[in-house]
């Protein structure tokens, strides 16, 4: 059986080396700099990063190195707090507006003052923003988000300027520092000399602007997988451990990052070894008419709209009974242009487990929310079905969830979510008076939930709205395929291809992207003009717009399904 591929890798283009260590990578500034810019995400190891840097500089270049932080150039922190405010959010605990503007409007470069004296110093200027002090060499350093995330949860990570002496947090993180960074970094990836992976911060690894650039593009004609990882929750389940081989840091395998623009990287190297990772959203920046298609990209922007994650709760607990903005708030409120419709496919399930999904119809909402109120305030349990449906979690079934729906999936199960890409709020009602690992109640946000809630979603409208039977809609020797769910609110569908052994199914684009998963049987392969690429069972690829047409071939003894999203 072929086994899921852990660390998904692509060679970078032109046959261009990946390098590892600081002085190969300091080897590269001419022995005559004047300023090189080191940028990158907020991170609390820039202090080690700059002494790494100086003792390799100073050997590549004969000449000393004077540092500036760029710290020491960003406006006060009380006039970056009125920048980066949050409106109708500020006392929220765990939400907040994503930031707009720049990091520029963050950076005051004219407080540059250049230190040492004469033509013999070479100064670094190290930090985010970087890039905005006029260099002659730019360098990006870059730490996935991953990393972050877990140093921010652990107490040891920093925000973006923020004094040192206030301790960090994840809300400023997700809302404010990541948009501002994103924006940033693809801005100013066209003008970046070196590209630098900082998951070893001892020994980087490195490729060259040029490389860099070279290789998004060739990314974005051809399919390619990004590098799943996974996350712990408390109601996390072990089938990912378990089946895939995948770990996390901690006790189970919850969430799964298929393909995930925000967070999502690609492996670029001869071998996952020794390789750089960069982000899928900067491939995405820089090519989203070719990877996308133009009209979703005249749709969207830069914001690759569908992403795909595992949700695993085999021996794990339930998820919390929670709901998403409905499109009006997401824009106004949240600050995200389209919002968070999602669906629910069964990989793993069972008759005996459950789907939460819909109100009961003869709901009494008032009660409900009192309910949900009681649980919050008081950790008075309830039974939450007497509010909101249950669907037995029957395999391969596709229960569709628009922005506005209570839902969750039960303990037991593997949902592949195929959902819209904003995934930053999930509105709880009740999360089973769980408590997180220090003991405290987890967050729910009741008056957020209720405020979302679509009332239509309730009774049989449910069943017959949002738990379609499948529809072939296409069919050729031994294939065939399926629409799975759609809704005119939804600006996404999900279909499904069934091929059998040895057979293989034709596939046009439509001028814009899909994705894929293989749901069933143990392997395909995706050929396409620009090359192929073999898919096992459980693995997502992305297939960009532009290559007119491709073939899905069963490589499989048996027959395989698989689930492909697309633009509507």
């Amino acid at each position: 059986m072929a086994q899921y591929v852990r660390r998904p890798c692509y060679p970078p283009a032109g046959s261009q080396p990946v390098h590892r260590g600081w002085p190969s990578a300091a080897s590269t500034i001419d022995p005559d700099i004047r300023r090189i810019a080191v940028d990158g995400p907020a991170m609390p190891h820039w202090e080690a990063v700059a002494r790494a840097m100086t003792q390799a500089v100073e050997q590549a270049t004969g000449r000393p190195v004077a540092l500036i932080s760029t710290a020491t150039l960003s406006r006060p922190w009380s006039e970056i707090l009125d920048l980066t405010g949050s409106p109708g959010l500020a006392d929220d605990p765990d939400f907040a507006r994503l930031a707009g503007g720049t990091l520029d409007d963050l950076i005051e470069p004219d407080r540059l003052i250049t230190p040492g004296t004469g033509q013999d110093v070479v100064q670094l200027v190290y930090g985010p923003g970087a890039a905005l002090t006029d260099p002659d060499v730019l360098w990006w350093l870059d730490r996935p988000k991953r990393y972050a995330e877990a140093e921010v949860t652990a107490g040891t990570g920093v925000n973006l300027f923020q004094p040192g002496d206030l301790p960090p947090s994840t809300r400023r993180l997700f809302y404010t520092d990541w948009p501002l960074l994103d924006r940033h970094r693809d801005a100013i990836s066209g003008r970046v000399d070196l590209w630098g992976d900082l998951r070893d911060l001892q020994q980087p690894t490195w490729i060259t602007g040029d490389c860099l650039r070279q290789s998004c593009a060739r990314l974005a004609d051809r399919p390619f997988r990004t590098l799943p990882t996974f996350n712990s929750t408390p109601w996390g389940g072990h089938w990912a451990e378990r089946k895939l081989g995948m770990n996390s840091e901690g006790p189970n395998t919850a969430l799964g990052y298929e393909l995930i623009a925000p967070e999502s990287g690609v492996l670029l190297g001869d071998h996952p070894d020794l390789s750089v990772e960069i982000p899928f959203q900067l491939v995405v920046s820089r090519h989203p008419g070719r990877l996308m298609g133009e009209s979703v990209h005249d749709r969207f922007g830069t914001s690759f709209p569908i992403r795909f994650d595992y949700l695993d709760t085999v021996d794990g607990g339930n998820l919390s009974i929670h709901t998403h903005p409905q499109p009006d708030v997401m824009r106004e409120v949240f600050g995200w242009p389209y919002t968070q419709h999602e669906s629910y496919y069964l990989m793993v399930g069972g008759e005996e487990n459950l789907v939460y999904l819909g109100l009961q119809g003869d709901v009494d909402l008032d009660e409900f929310h009192q309910e949900a109120e009681r649980a919050h305030d008081h950790g008075r349990r309830f039974d939450i079905t007497r509010y909101v449906q249950t669907f037995p979690a029957t395999e391969h079934q596709l229960f569709l969830v628009p922005a506005g729906t209570p839902h969750g999936s039960g303990a037991g199960n593997v949902v592949l979510e195929v959902s819209a890409t904003p995934y930053l709020y999930s509105l709880r009602f009740f999360d089973w008076l769980r408590t997180d690992g220090q003991g405290r109640q987890r967050p729910v946000h009741v008056e957020h939930a209720f405020r979302n809630l679509d009332p239509r979603r309730q009774g049989r409208a449910v069943r017959d709205e949002l738990v379609q039977a499948p529809r072939r809609i296409g069919e050729g020797q031994g294939w065939h395929e399926e629409l799975l769910g759609s809704l005119p609110e939804m600006f996404f569908e999900v279909r499904r291809l069934v091929i059998d052994p040895a057979e293989a199914a034709d596939q046009a684009d439509d001028g814009r992207f899909h994705v894929l998963t293989l749901v069933e049987g143990d392997s395909c392969r995706v050929e396409t003009a620009r090359g192929d690429h073999e898919l096992n069972y459980a693995e997502t690829i992305a297939v960009p717009a532009g290559l007119g047409s491709y073939r899905v071939r069963s490589t499989s003894t048996t027959r395989v399904r698989l689930v492909k999203a697309r633009v509507t």
